[in-house]
């Protein structure tokens, strides 16, 4: 196994046994079924000078309470630019309706968010980073809350069945500052992901699989989320 996704596996198990054994109680469990699409492309079409400006098109629905009940939605939009081949910039807007389980009120969130984006492809798999700042609008509150997320992904062909890959990711939340709705600065949730990659074509890509979302939650007990998510990706570039 190549070493850098030896080092990957030892981090990601050391931040799960750090986060999942700091709660003081039992979480809450809960599995739900998380589903999205998203569409990244350029303006090329438009104008070939116009090729590293980018957009970003994400709608996520999220069905939680055993997976009975609507309990979030995103919808996502963002414009981006490349500095490299591998590298690119972004700057968006996201309206997130939210219910049961993720809150006992139902309301809609609205977030700005900034991030960078990095990929890369070697001989052995495609990696990615993404750098995400946030800055959170809840009703029930006027402070604006700043949150940063962090995510390395990897996707390893399996050289038998080239269209299919194994997909792993990892992301932590960790919030910059306390609100009067409730957000507390410091460590917000992490999650793990573990999957099967399906590529169509060369525009189009699925991933399948089980992700786990862990909560920490100001007040009350810690949440802990069974998820199967089912991801689709397209690329126009």
């Amino acid at each position: 196994m190549p070493r850098i996704i030896k080092t990957s596996l030892a981090s990601v198990i050391m931040l799960w046994l750090i986060f999942t054994g700091s709660a003081t109680a039992q979480p809450t469990e809960d599995f739900q079924t998380w589903g999205s699409v998203t569409a990244i492309g350029n303006f090329d079409v438009l104008n070939p000078k116009l090729k590293n400006f980018k957009y970003w098109l994400e709608g996520q629905g999220r069905f939680g309470n055993d997976t009975s009940t609507f309990s979030q939605g995103i919808l996502r939009t963002g414009l981006g630019f490349d500095l490299n081949k591998n590298t690119s910039i972004w700057l968006g807007y996201a309206w997130i309706p939210t219910d049961e389980p993720f809150t006992k009120n139902s309301f809609d969130e609205n977030r700005i968010w900034q991030q960078l984006l990095w990929n890369k492809k070697y001989a052995f798999a495609s990696v990615m980073s993404r750098s995400r700042l946030e800055q959170r609008f809840v009703p029930t509150g006027s402070d604006v809350g700043w949150r940063v997320r962090q995510m390395f992904k990897a996707s390893i062909p399996l050289s038998f069945a080239p269209s299919f890959s194994l997909v792993a990711s990892e992301e932590i939340f960790i919030n910059l500052n306390n609100t009067n709705w409730g957000a507390n600065d410091g460590f917000d949730q992490n999650r793990i992901f573990a999957g099967i990659g399906f590529n169509f074509d060369k525009n189009t890509k699925t991933e399948i699989g089980y992700m786990n979302q862990y909560i920490h939650k100001a007040t009350g007990q810690d949440q802990m989320n069974h998820l199967l998510s089912v991801n689709l990706f397209l690329t126009f570039n």
